[in-house]
């Protein structure tokens, strides 16, 4: 399995699809990592070569993509920095309910969590 980024990439797959699991590489990024390093399209990541690999590091890092680690950095940052300021979206996030105005009488069962049944309790026997 080749190794970019600290990530082990599938080998089986085609190149443009393996470079997809680096967190901050989606399919457009990919497909353009795929051209400028003048790869073939076809080309299973298995047959990588060294050079290959440091040429698809190159090109990652000369376009300053935030990859990884860096990104999920920010990320957090982001969430924590709204939860700190007590904004609406902030909120919302540190309640774990839907952010970008979902209705939640019904559905948001995904953000939300399995449901929470309320019982009634008896009333004991006297």
């Amino acid at each position: 399995m080749p190794r970019l980024l600290g990530v082990e990439i599938p080998a089986k797959k085609k190149v443009a699809i393996s470079l997809r699991y680096i967190y901050g590489i989606g399919p457009q990024r990919a497909d353009q990592v795929v051209l400028e390093a003048g790869l073939d399209a076809n080309m299973r990541a298995s047959d990588l070569t060294e050079e290959q690999l440091n040429k698809i590091l190159q090109v990652i890092t000369e376009h300053k993509w935030v990859v990884e680690g860096d990104l999920r950095r920010e990320i957090t940052g982001n969430l924590k920095r709204l939860q700190a300021i007590n904004c609406y979206r902030g909120v919302r996030h540190r309640r774990s309910l839907p952010v970008r105005g979902q209705r939640t009488s019904t559905n948001a069962r995904t953000r939300k969590g399995p449901r929470k049944t309320v019982g009634v309790a008896k009333k004991a026997a006297e």
